[in-house]
């Protein structure tokens, strides 16, 4: 199993995929492929599985919580923003190619932290301890990547399909 360090993503279209590297650029790096179903189960249930075991958002009365968990995820992306670095396209590239489709990601309430598993279709591996700055920064992450995608709202439509659709368009006559 490989300890998770470090973690990238990047939405490949001719995949419709996100391409997600474990510790890229070092020698024990893994790379799996999260699934659009993957994905959006991620961004539906995390957010929930944070405000519930967020401390702060237990104490606050319930008009004021969901302020409080927004003000936490921002303080979140603002302590862990220094921690995010571009990884090279060519180590994406390079990590595509031996990349496993992801089965299964599990995270588990530690207290006061989490662990997250990821596990491929051919037996490959990772997992680690993250506390809930780098889970909100993870959650971002994939979110940032769903929006590349458009998995979140109407996909947007090819080039080729406007224009075939514009030239077989009627005219209108009044």
């Amino acid at each position: 199993m490989h300890v998770l360090k470090a973690l990238a993503l990047a939405y490949d279209p001719a995949q419709d995929r996100v391409l997600t590297v474990v510790n890229p650029g070092a020698l024990d790096s893994w790379a799996f492929w999260l699934t659009r179903r993957l994905a959006l189960a991620l961004l539906e249930r995390l957010p929930a599985t944070l405000e519930g075991t967020s401390a702060m958002a237990k104490q606050a009365p319930a008009e004021y919580r969901n302020d409080l968990v927004a003000f936490e995820r921002d303080a979140a992306l603002a302590t862990t923003s220094k921690a995010m670095t571009r990884t090279d396209d060519s180590v994406m590239r390079n990590n595509a190619g031996a990349a496993e489709l992801a089965v299964t990601v599990k995270i588990s309430d530690q207290g006061n932290s989490f662990r997250l598993e990821l596990h491929g279709e051919r037996g490959g591996q990772a997992a680690g301890i993250l506390g809930r700055a780098e889970l909100q920064r993870i959650l971002q992450m994939v979110h940032d990547e769903a929006m590349k995608a458009s998995w979140l709202g109407v996909p947007a439509k090819p080039p080729e399909l406007i224009e075939a659709q514009a030239s077989a368009a009627k005219p209108i006559r009044h």
